[in-house]
């Protein structure tokens, strides 16, 4: 008998990319008695092609083996597939009007001496195609017709890990195919374009691309379709301008070869197909599909989506169809972020964007603590989310006002971790918004603008930093009192403001009244009299007053210690503020000493990064020389 190749309806692919040992892998398993593999990932990380490259090389090897390919979409794709495998062996029987193809075909597969045979279930994605039923086959689900016979193997493409075992029977017989590795995308790259000069945005934009076969092979087709007015950097460039543009750009089918007429060459389409799929048979698993679409993709945490957690049918269906993952950590969930995209453009589709916008933009203000010094590791955890909300302003209403209150903490926790341009986008947000729902003389309208000028202030921009300040001590003397806390806040901030500007003398006044009125309402050791204290000391420093601002800044970094404890940032800063004022006195010894402590305090505290820590590292540098 000679090898039969008459049902692939594909031929060999020259771009082919070996990933790795996948190929050995699939010759290992199917070289045992009656094997079955699967080749279960995403759509579009290439499953099909890795099949189409097996059968081929076992059509170029020495032993005989009958090769048949049937797509496996639905169930009368797959009565065509066993209808050709009927017609390629000459069965008896085949032509007659109430013929089983099915059970005819069974039949001849279970003959062993017919020789060795493959079969590749392509694209089996929907469970019911196998094992629903059908009164044309007496009831019969179509599973029934895969033989187990000792000269045969089956080999299945599919986005469901769930069905992959149902049709393996075995989980050590499903391998996982993700996304390729760098060298390996870049290859493929190399290959669809013919030449790759540009190295550097070609690395960029396979990440770009989360290394997805489908989307590189898409994106090469785009930019040799508009050669040579078009170009890998050209493409990247378009790919960042933002998610509308992205989605166009991911929208574009060139048709291939080597995949079913009936399948979509642009990876958002590929992956909406699954996502139908998910709505058609387990509606639940969809909307949290959906609100996860929003999140960064990396932590989500699940508590964050369901409280109190996801239902475990609905992330188990997600995950067999490959569309999220567990963290290493265990605790929440990760996702690739073009199939978020192609997961919002599929609810924009729809109409429902807006919804689950709504619903994650809540959750997230629920969650998100105010950026104090005690809230920080919560803030750590949850801040790439807030980031991705700061992207997704919901419609007017009581979620667009909890939208700009979470902007608000966000931008007070970047503020504090020194992270000003993210700080102030956020917290500019958060102002306007405020200013528009609420009016300029909201308690929550006010403490945005004093934030926000609070970032510009520690950005240099002093000038419209004062205005805001200003503008806010005043309103809140009007509204509140001249003694009331916020007040004396925003005082504070204005005296900080001008203290930058070397306005010391003007300074020296508010931050007296500020600090005599705290001392009085909240008591001589709390943390807001200490800040004043110590922005008192700072302004005698500077007037060149070094005993009274060296006992200020003792007083304030004993009380802090005690207080707030000897790693809190305001301790620090003081112990910051007392090295330099030794140092103005001449006590260097002492000064290098403090301030490498403080330095290496703020390593650990704040991080290696932040503006605080650079600022005492300098220090200890130039005072070692």
């Amino acid at each position: 008998m000679s090898a039969s190749f008459v049902t692939i309806p594909f031929c060999r692919d020259s771009d082919f990319v070996n990933r790795g040992d996948i190929l050995e892998q699939i010759h290992q398993r199917c070289s045992e008695p009656a094997s079955r593999v699967a080749l279960v990932g995403l759509g579009g990380v290439g499953k099909s092609q890795l099949a189409i490259e097996f059968a081929h090389r076992i059509a170029a090897g020495p032993a005989d083996t009958w090769v048949f390919w049937v797509h496996a979409g639905t169930q009368a794709r797959v009565e065509e597939g066993f209808t050709a495998i009927a017609h390629a062996v000459k069965l008896a029987g085949r032509n007659q009007p109430k013929a089983n193809i099915p059970q005819l075909v069974y039949g001849w597969l279970s003959n062993e001496g017919n020789g060795r045979w493959m079969i590749i279930l392509d694209s089996a994605d929907d469970r019911d195609v196998f094992y629903g039923v059908s009164s044309d086959r007496e009831g019969q689900p179509l599973a029934k017709y895969l033989p187990q016979s000792r000269n045969g193997s089956i080999i299945v493409t599919t986005r469901d890990k769930d069905l992959a075992f149902r049709l393996t029977g075995n989980h050590r017989n499903i391998i996982e195919v993700g996304p390729m590795s760098q060298a390996d995308a870049l290859t493929l790259l190399q290959k669809k374009l013919r030449q790759l000069s540009e190295t550097d945005a070609a690395a960029n934009l396979v990440q770009a691309l989360d290394y997805i076969p489908l989307a590189i092979s898409q994106a090469a087709a785009y930019i040799q379709a508009r050669a040579p007015r078009s170009s890998v950097e050209e493409y990247l460039a378009k790919f960042r301008e933002g998610e509308r543009k992205k989605a166009r750009l991911l929208g574009y089918d060139a048709g291939d070869l080597r995949r079913d007429g009936g399948a979509s060459n642009a990876i958002l389409t590929t992956w909406q197909i699954s996502f139908d799929h998910i709505r058609s048979k387990r509606p639940t698993a969809a909307d949290l599909l959906s609100l996860m679409s929003f999140f960064d993709r990396q932590g989500i945490l699940e508590s964050l989506l369901k409280p109190p957690k996801a239902d475990d049918d609905d992330v188990a269906i997600l995950r067999y169809f490959c569309l999220v993952t567990i963290s290493e950590v265990g605790d929440g969930f990760e996702m690739h972020g073009l199939v978020q995209l192609s997961t919002r453009k599929w609810l924009e589709a729809s109409g429902q964007q807006e919804k689950f916008k709504q619903q994650f933009v809540a959750r997230m203000a629920a969650s998100f603590p105010t950026g104090a010094y005690g809230n920080w590791a919560t803030c750590q955890r949850l801040f790439a989310h807030v980031e991705a909300a700061a992207e997704y302003r919901p419609v007017e209403g009581e979620v667009e006002e909890a939208w700009a209150t979470l902007l608000y903490n966000g931008a007070w926790y970047a503020w504090l971790q020194g992270r000003y341009d993210v700080a102030e986008r956020m917290a500019r947000k958060a102002m306007r918004t405020h200013e528009k729902r609420l009016g300029r003389e909201d308690k929550r309208t006010l403490d945005s603008m004093s934030l926000f000028a609070s970032v510009l202030r520690d950005k240099g921009i002093w000038k419209e930093a004062e205005k805001l300040e200003a503008q806010v001590m005043e309103t809140r003397k009007m509204k509140l009192g001249a003694d009331h806390p916020d007040t004396l806040t925003s005082m504070a901030n204005l005296a900080s403001t001008l203290w930058n500007q070397g306005r010391w003398d003007e300074a020296e006044k508010l931050e007296v009244q500020v600090m005599e009125t705290r001392k009085t309402k909240l008591g001589a050791d709390h943390p807001s009299t200490l800040t004043s204290m110590a922005n008192l000391a700072s302004t005698y420093r500077n007037q060149g007053r070094w005993d009274e601002a060296e006992k200020l800044f003792v007083q304030v970094m004993e009380t802090s210690k005690t207080k707030l404890g000897a790693d809190h940032p305001d301790t620090l800063t003081s112990m910051n503020n007392l090295a330099f004022t030794w140092r103005g006195q001449g006590r260097h010894i002492d000064a290098l000493a403090l301030m490498k402590e403080c330095a290496q305090t703020r390593q650990r505290v704040l991080g290696p990064e932040h503006p605080h820590t650079l600022s005492s590292l300098a220090a200890v540098g130039q005072w070692r020389s």
